[in-house]
């Protein structure tokens, strides 16, 4: 069971097309450059970004996350470019009962590219592998199906609908829960070593 400290246990994640790092206050025009779309902020709990300022008091927020060791998002960076192109990371991690809860978000231009996926995948594995959980699971708004998509080509499985689960933007809102458990994505990195697709490496 992990006990240390959750910053001394990640280190950046290089994927085949992405690099997930440590956000900074640099990431702030990066990262107003995702949160104003409405589109990204409709179906998720934090608000669309007005201006810069707004990206840059997450941070910020982010940071002190960091410094007293609370998890926190982390930047997806694009290789091809070095941009910033969404954020992931665990929202609560409960090492009592070793279960972590994952949550994301992705510039709308780079929709449906597999890059979600691709993120999601190497965060599981940090989770499993290095925080030494034995489940994670992930909560999306009904109306955003294409987060089940995601969860699902990673291996995780749909346990139900949580009703009016959380208050958001006016409204009671439902939400789907997903999970995948240590065994079984052991057992999905195996099957795609076997496919030879492509895994994350530290």
């Amino acid at each position: 069971m992990f006990r240390g400290n959750y910053y001394d246990a990640f280190r950046p994640i290089v994927t085949e097309r992405l690099r997930i790092r440590k956000l900074t206050m640099h990431d702030a025009e990066d990262i107003f450059a995702i949160s104003r779309n409405p589109e990204v902020s409709k179906t998720v709990l934090w608000s669309t970004h007005r201006t810069i300022f707004d990206s840059r008091a997450m941070l910020r927020s982010v940071l002190r996350s960091y410094r007293i060791d609370e998890p926190a998002s982390f930047a997806i960076e694009l290789k091809e470019t070095g941009r910033v192109i969404g954020t992931i990371g665990f929202i609560t991690v409960d090492y009592d009962n070793s279960c972590g809860e994952i949550g994301y978000s992705l510039k709308y231009e780079c929709w449906n590219r597999g890059f979600m996926t691709e993120a999601l995948s190497a965060m599981l594995d940090f989770g499993f592998n290095k925080l030494y959980l034995n489940r994670i699971e992930g909560m999306f708004d009904v109306t955003n199906p294409a987060s089940g998509r995601v969860m699902e080509k990673c291996g995780m499985k749909k346990e139900g609908i949580l009703r009016r689960k959380f208050y958001n933007k006016g409204k009671f809102i439902d939400v789907e829960m997903w999970s995948i458990l240590s065994d079984e994505f052991s057992e999905k990195k195996q099957e795609n070593r076997e496919r030879k697709i492509p895994l994350s490496r530290y």
